[in-house]
């Protein structure tokens, strides 16, 4: 049995309201909500990056694995905004983390979906036996144009994951992946925002990839929708995942778990890692996980977990996500955003 062996997710306390973004530039808040369902998103602290966040989110995983961290034979790191544009992530994460230095590294980048990539390679190498545990870390410090539709859901947070064969928590049952040259989002070198297709991400890129992805999922491994407790999709934003799921046969109620970390009450956007972790924190044995994970330029790749006893062993040894998402907010004005998101640049 190969699987997940510990998790754990980090988040920023900091939050934006989209009300406040709105009125920044004349935009109708409702508008935006009931657009994106989405009503707030995470920022970064000052001192919180993608390294930061990843360090936090692999000490979690750490301690729901209740390893030796030097048994971790390899640590990939997935970011659309790795601080360094050459200078490895993973190197400051693994000596931050005490996993020592008889291990393989690597920073992966495929936009959102760079976490799933991570994870999907860590498991990998698990499963052929080339080594005894292996963690797959997704973490990101998303930046949106001012006024762009990014602004409102380009957020902050990571999750880390540690794979095994031993004591595993959530084995898995399939993975797969769907790729493309589909240009619907990106960002050229030296450019201080990314760019997007606006209406073009969602079907040709968002929905196409999504959606062949988690049919060859099922087909894989000769499930339907009925037979998974739940199911996640990445949430750029509050409707999309829903309109996955609804075209594919799950309810909402498969979905709600996983979309209640981002869309629900205060909402945020999400990568599926981050919505995996929100169902892993309430999972019970037998449970079956369907996740299909988006990022631009495009691909998707597709994971099915079945949840085994020992989750009711690790799960209270680290912080839930929901503790980092409703406890000690501060929300921020728009000038303390630009401040903390170094969106004023002065030219010498």
């Amino acid at each position: 049995m190969s699987g997940i062996v510990g998790y754990g997710a980090y988040v920023p306390r900091y939050r934006i309201k989209a009300e406040e973004i709105a009125a920044q530039w004349g935009k109708d808040a409702d508008t935006i909500k009931r657009g994106l369902l989405l009503a707030e998103k995470t920022v970064p602290g000052p001192d919180e990056d993608t390294i930061t966040i990843s360090v936090q989110a692999g000490k979690y995983a750490l301690a729901r694995a209740g390893i030796d961290p030097t048994k971790v034979g390899a640590l990939y790191i997935g970011s659309e905004s790795h601080p360094y544009a050459v200078k490895p992530s993973g190197t400051v994460v693994l000596e931050a983390l005490g996993l020592g230095n008889d291990i393989h590294v690597a920073d992966y980048e495929f936009a959102c979906k760079a976490g799933s990539e991570s994870m999907f390679v860590a498991y990998g190498l698990v499963k052929a036996g080339l080594v005894e545990y292996a963690m797959g870390i997704g973490a990101d410090t998303s930046q949106g144009a001012p006024s762009d539709a990014l602004e409102f859901s380009a957020a902050a947070g990571g999750s880390a994951f540690v794979f095994g064969k031993e004591n595993v928590v959530a084995e898995v049952l399939g993975t797969v992946s769907y790729t493309s040259d589909t240009p619907d989002f990106w960002r050229r070198e030296h450019a201080h925002y990314p760019r997007h297709g606006s209406r073009y991400t969602g079907e040709p890129a968002y929905f196409r990839h999504v959606l062949s992805a988690a049919k060859m999922l099922l087909e894989q491994t000769g499930l339907e929708p009925k037979d998974f407790k739940y199911a996640i999709f990445h949430m750029p934003n509050g409707k999309f995942p829903l309109t996955a799921g609804k075209k594919l046969g799950f309810t909402r109620e498969q979905i709600e778990t996983g979309w209640v970390v981002n869309t629900m009450g205060n909402t945020y956007s999400g990568s599926s890692p981050t919505g995996l972790v929100a169902v892993l924190d309430e999972a019970q044995p037998g449970d079956r996980i369907f996740m299909v994970s988006f990022g631009s330029g495009a691909g998707s790749d597709g994971f099915a977990f079945q949840v085994t006893d020992r989750i009711l062993e690790v799960r209270d040894k680290a912080p839930k996500l929901r503790d980092h998402l409703d406890r000690n907010k501060v929300y921020l004005t728009y000038g303390q955003y630009v401040k903390f998101r170094r969106k004023i640049r002065m030219n010498e």
